[in-house]
C-alpha cells in the first residue's frame, strides 16, 4: 500500500508564488505583442485617441491592404528569406568549425586564435573603413555584403567553445579507436550530442539576420535587392512625411498604425520557427551518452 505524502505548508505557498509570478512574466511578455496586435487592426482616431488596448477599435485592413499589394514587398520578402538561410547556413558552419578547433586544448596557436576572436568583439575597422572594404572587394549589392561581414558572432563562438570543451573526451578517444577520423567525430559523434547547442545558435542568428537592416540599408541601392526589413522602414517614413504634409484619408491611416503592421508581418516567421526549436532548449544534451 503506498502512502501519499502530503505537501508541506511550505511546498504550498512556494507553488502558490511560483504559480502568481510565472503568470505575471506571461502577461507583461504578452501584453505589448497583444496591443500591438490590436493596433494594427484599429483605425486611425482610435489609436491617436489611445483608445486601443487588447482588442481593435474600428477594425480595418486598410494599411494590411496597402502592404501587401505592393509586388515589391513579397520581393523584398522573398529576398529576406534567402538572406536568412543562406546566412545562418554558413554562420553555422563556420562557427562550428572555429569553436570545435578552439575546445582542443592541445591545439598549437590556440590562444592566438582565441584572441584573435574576442579582440573583435571590443574594437572593430569603422564604418567608413568597412564600405571602403566590402566596395573594393565587389560584394556591393549582392548577398555575400549581408552574409560574410557578420558570418561569425564571436559571443555565439565563446558560448559554443565552452560547450564543446564540457563533452565528455572519452567518447572522442572510443570514436577514435573505431577509426573515425577529425571530421567523423565532428558529425557523427559531436553534432549529434549538441542538437540543442546547435538549435539555439540558429534561433540567434536567424533572428540576428531577419532584423537586420542596417546593413543592406548601407550595402544596396537596388530596390528590388532589399531585404523587407528596409522596404517597411522607407515605408515608415514615406508615411510620417505624408502625415506631416497633410496627406489623405489613407495615408494619415497607414501612418497611424504602420509600424504595428510591419512589427506584426516581420514577427510572424519567428513565431512559426520557433514552436519547432524550442523543444531542443529543455531537452538533456547528453541524457545517455556516457554510462558507467
Amino acid at each position: 500500500m503506498v502512502t501519499k505524502v502530503r505537501d508541506t505548508r511550505g511546498v504550498r505557498v512556494f507553488r502558490v508564488l511560483n504559480a502568481v509570478i510565472l503568470t505575471a512574466v506571461v502577461v507583461v511578455t504578452v501584453y505589448p505583442f497583444l496591443n500591438v496586435l490590436a493596433r494594427s487592426f484599429s483605425d486611425e482616431p482610435s489609436i491617436r485617441a489611445g483608445e486601443v488596448n487588447l482588442l481593435p477599435r474600428g477594425f480595418n485592413l486598410r494599411t494590411y491592404r496597402y502592404v501587401t499589394s505592393d509586388s515589391m514587398f513579397w520581393t523584398n520578402y522573398r529576398n529576406t528569406v534567402v538572406y536568412t538561410v543562406v546566412a545562418t547556413l554558413i554562420a553555422m558552419a563556420m562557427t562550428i568549425c572555429y569553436a570545435y578547433v578552439l575546445s582542443k586544448k592541445h591545439l598549437r596557436g590556440r590562444t592566438a586564435l582565441v584572441s584573435i576572436a574576442v579582440v573583435t568583439m571590443f574594437f572593430t575597422g569603422g564604418l567608413i573603413p568597412n564600405y571602403v572594404l566590402i566596395t573594393s572587394l565587389g560584394l556591393k549589392n549582392s548577398i555575400w555584403a549581408i552574409v560574410l561581414p557578420n558570418a561569425i558572432n564571436v559571443f555565439n563562438l565563446l558560448v559554443m567553445k565552452a560547450f564543446f570543451e564540457a563533452l565528455p573526451l572519452e567518447l572522442e578517444e572510443a570514436a577514435a579507436v573505431d577509426g573515425l577520423n577529425t571530421y567523423g567525430i565532428l558529425l557523427r559523434i559531436v553534432l549529434p550530442l549538441s542538437k540543442a547547442m546547435i538549435a539555439t545558435m540558429v534561433l540567434f542568428y536567424s533572428v540576428a539576420f531577419w532584423n537586420s537592416w542596417f546593413t543592406a540599408f548601407l550595402y544596396m541601392d537596388r530596390s528590388e535587392l532589399l531585404p523587407v526589413t528596409v522596404y517597411l522602414r522607407n515605408l515608415i517614413a514615406g508615411a510620417t512625411g505624408a502625415t506631416a504634409a497633410g496627406g489623405s484619408t489613407t495615408d494619415i491611416q497607414i501612418s497611424a498604425n504602420i509600424q504595428a503592421v510591419t512589427i506584426v508581418l516581420t514577427v510572424i516567421p519567428i513565431l512559426l520557427v520557433y514552436p519547432f526549436i524550442q523543444r531542443y532548449f529543455v531537452r538533456g544534451v547528453m541524457l545517455g551518452a556516457v554510462k558507467g
